[in-house]
C-alpha cells in the first residue's frame, strides 16, 4: 500500500497547476451549472486553514447590476493605476486586458472573516495574518479545480475595496481578498497572457531558491553553492 497517487492522477495535477491561467477574454455565455459550481466551491472550502478556522465565505454573483456596479469601480480604479505609469509602459498598460466582469456568466467573491472565533486562536497569536493566507489557500484550490474542468477563472485585483464593500453589503470586519470573474472559455492561453503581452516574464526557480539561510545573491548562485 502507497500513500502516492497513480501516475496518471499526479499528472493531472502538475497538468492542472502548469496550465492554469488568469482569464480575462473568452468567456462563454452559459452559466455553470449549479452542480459544478457547488463542487467549485466545495474545492476551495476544503482548502487548509490555519487552526481549522475555515474564515473563508463566498458571494456568488449572477445579477447583472451588481456586476455592472462592480465593473464601473474597475474602470474608475483602472483609470487611476493608468496615471501612475509614463511613456511606452503608460500605452502597454492602456493595451491590456484586465478584467472579464461582464462578459463572464456569474461572479464570484471570496472573502475572509480574521476576527472568527473558529480555531480558537490556534497559530494566529503571533502571525495574525495567516487567516488571510488560509482564503489564499482555498482560492487557489477552486482554480485548480475550475482549471480541471475546463472553467476559466480571473482574478481581478483593480478595484477600490471601499467600494466593493459598499457594492456588495460587506460588513467592516470581513476582508474582501479576492474578486474572481467564472465562465466556460473559448480556449486557454498557452502561456500567462502578461507574458505573451510582454508586460512582465516568469523568472527561473533556481533564482528564487534558498538553502539553510536567505542569501542577497540571486537564487541561482545559492543552488551551485549548495551542490558543489
Amino acid at each position: 500500500m502507497t500513500n502516492e497517487f497513480g501516475l496518471q492522477e499526479r499528472d493531472a495535477v502538475y497538468r492542472a497547476i502548469a496550465a492554469r491561467r488568469d482569464v480575462r477574454r473568452g468567456f462563454l455565455p452559459e452559466a455553470l451549472p449549479s452542480e459544478l459550481l457547488r463542487r467549485l466551491l466545495a474545492a476551495a472550502h476544503k482548502a487548509p486553514s490555519v487552526g481549522l478556522m475555515q474564515p473563508s465565505r463566498f458571494i456568488v454573483i449572477h445579477d447583472l447590476a451588481i456586476r455592472q456596479a462592480v465593473h464601473a469601480a474597475f474602470l474608475e480604479a483602472n483609470e487611476l493605476a493608468l496615471r501612475s505609469y509614463t511613456g511606452e509602459r503608460r500605452e502597454q498598460y492602456a493595451s491590456l486586458k484586465l478584467e472579464g466582469i461582464l462578459e463572464a456568466p456569474q461572479n464570484l467573491c471570496i472573502l475572509s472573516d480574521p476576527q472568527s472565533d473558529r480555531g480558537h486562536q490556534l497559530g494566529r497569536h503571533t502571525m495574525p495574518e495567516t487567516a488571510i493566507y488560509s482564503t489564499v489557500c482555498a482560492i487557489q484550490n477552486l482554480w485548480l479545480a475550475a482549471r480541471a474542468e475546463g472553467v476559466g477563472v480571473g482574478w481581478v485585483s483593480i478595484l477600490d475595496p471601499a467600494r466593493l464593500r459598499e457594492i456588495l453589503h460587506i460588513p467592516a470586519e470581513i476582508v474582501p481578498v479576492a474578486y474572481l470573474c467564472l465562465g466556460y472559455v473559448d480556449c486557454f492561453g498557452t502561456e500567462p497572457e502578461l507574458e505573451r503581452s510582454g508586460w512582465e516574464r516568469r523568472v527561473p526557480l533556481d533564482s528564487v531558491v534558498h538553502y539553510d539561510m536567505y542569501h542577497e545573491q540571486d537564487g541561482s548562485k545559492n543552488a551551485e553553492a549548495k551542490s558543489a
